[in-house]
């Protein structure tokens, strides 16, 4: 399991709060315990997790035990590795919003000043500022600590810059980092070398060349014991403001003067500011908001979301978003980009499409496939690969073109372990490297695009249009593209 490419940490203490929750149990716990199995993490560290639960340290490793460890692959289970791992973790049970309870953590901190300290908030994102506040207070903030925050930020820019103002009261906006896991997904990463370290895409990476843009990430989950979160924040919030617009950011920016990660960040709050704002009217004809009802995945029947027990009978709130957005600047002016997520999707997928123009003239004018534009199709879930299709004579003895894809499985390709997106967020929080981390301006221009279709939405007497669980999403979402004369590209 050695990582040629993983350089030794400094030694650190993480302090996880949160730590019984699902997400410390799912993803956090098991990327640390992989990069403990890596020897990148110091004999040193030491993993403080903390939650209102009475447990002792003991009884927390039961229950690390019993919940984090089937999400590790048995391939991936070293039992020496996963002992000693172990052996990190002190328990301490605290309520996150009473000034009281952080002196155990205090007293366990004491004398380690010197260390990087990370304040992992895995909790509710309404108790941010008050732990941030409360962390402060307890005289816990030394120059060498970071925070680390979950979306979603707040609900709107207002909600968020309240957040962000109790932030820079507790730390240095150089010490704060927001997170959007899809950051630290391999492919989304191979984004910048794809761009910017090959000069064949460069050319081509324009309005002159480009048609359109699609971006979808589906799932095929409901909303499964989230119902109470859910109805209250929407496929608006949860995904779009985030995971759907740092996908289109990093697709759409100019290239940074370097990889420093200021540059890098400069580049993409450009194309936040260059979105084209969609208020009023504009939002009802260029989006879609939709709410599955029953259906059935893989021939099982599920329920509709309003069956759910934890949603009201009368809810509005959108399970399924298209957006066409675009950028108004000289690259990309006039080209549409269409954003879509939902839930009880036909699978679960989150892959971009970049639609190449057809040939300016065809001189195979006999055969109709002959002019079947290029395509890239970049897959980030749920496996890994770049498709590129080209148009190629089949073999016979006719000149007849085909389509066909030049493919990159990257499992194929590096044949071995790729690290979860939380292994690499993690640790760039250690080293202190806040290149795929989202700055506070970025957060809020974000929010300031999001919030007028919220409001239009609010504004209009329109329900979410219904769609069948285990289908693509309404009809509306295909006239919404159809407007341009395009199509989705699952549906080609």
């Amino acid at each position: 399991m050695s990582d040629s490419g993983a350089s030794r940490l400094e030694p650190f203490d993480f302090v996880l709060f949160g730590a019984t929750g699902d997400l410390s149990m799912r993803k956090l716990l098991p990327a640390l315990y992989f990069r403990h199995c890596e020897g990148q993490i110091p004999d040193e560290a030491r993993i403080i997790c903390a939650a209102r639960s009475q447990l002792t340290t003991p009884e927390f490793i039961v229950r690390v035990t019993a919940e984090a460890l089937p999400n590790i692959k048995k391939n991936d289970l070293v039992d020496a590795h996963w002992q000693t791992f172990l052996q990190r973790i002190t328990y301490l049970s605290i309520d996150a919003t009473v000034t009281s309870q952080y002196q155990s953590l205090a007293d366990l901190l004491l004398g380690y000043e010197d260390r990087i300290r990370v304040f992992y908030l895995s909790t509710s994102p309404g108790i941010f500022a008050e732990t941030c506040r409360q962390i402060k207070a307890a005289g816990l903030v030394t120059p060498k600590s970071r925070v680390a925050l979950e979306k979603p930020l707040g609900r709107d820019l207002q909600s968020a810059e309240l957040i962000n103002d109790e932030l820079a009261n507790a730390f240095s906006e150089s010490q704060v980092y927001r997170i959007d896991h899809y950051l630290g997904k391999e492919t989304v990463q191979n984004l910048l070398a794809l761009r910017f370290g090959n000069v064949l895409f460069e050319p081509l990476w324009r309005r002159e060349r480009i048609k359109d843009v699609q971006i979808t990430i589906s799932e095929s989950l409901g909303v499964d014991g989230r119902g109470d979160f859910y109805d209250k924040t929407g496929a608006l919030r949860d995904m779009v403001q985030n995971h759907l617009l740092q996908l289109l950011v990093i697709l759409a920016m100019e290239p940074p003067a370097s990889s420093n990660p200021d540059a890098v960040r400069d580049e993409k709050i450009k194309v936040l500011r260059a979105l084209k704002p969609l208020q009023g009217k504009e939002v009802l004809k260029n989006t879609v908001r939709g709410q599955y009802t029953a259906g059935a995945l893989d021939d099982s029947p599920v329920p509709g979301y309003r069956e759910a027990d934890d949603i009201p009978d009368d809810s509005t709130t959108e399970t399924f978003v298209a957006i066409r957005a675009e950028i108004e600047s000289w690259r990309w002016k006039g080209i549409p980009f269409y954003l879509r997520t939902g839930k009880r999707m036909e699978q679960k997928v989150t892959e971009i499409v970049v639609n190449f123009r057809s040939v300016p003239h065809s001189i195979f004018k006999t055969v109709g496939e002959s002019n079947t534009p290029n395509r890239l199709i970049i897959r980030l879930q749920p496996d890994q690969n770049i498709r590129l299709r080209i148009s190629v004579k089949a073999w016979g003895d006719h000149m007849h073109l085909e389509p066909v894809f030049l493919d990159l499985d990257f499992n194929e390709t590096f044949g071995k372990r790729q690290l979860i997106a939380y292994e690499r967020l993690l640790i760039d929080i250690v080293r202190g490297n806040p290149t795929w981390f989202m700055r506070r301006d970025e957060v809020a221009a974000a929010w300031q695009w999001i919030d007028p279709i919220r409001q239009a939405w609010d504004e209009s007497d329109q329900r979410p249009d219904p769609y069948m669980s285990g289908s693509w999403g309404p009809s509306s979402a295909d006239v919404l593209i159809s407007q341009d004369d395009m199509t989705w590209a699952n549906n080609d």
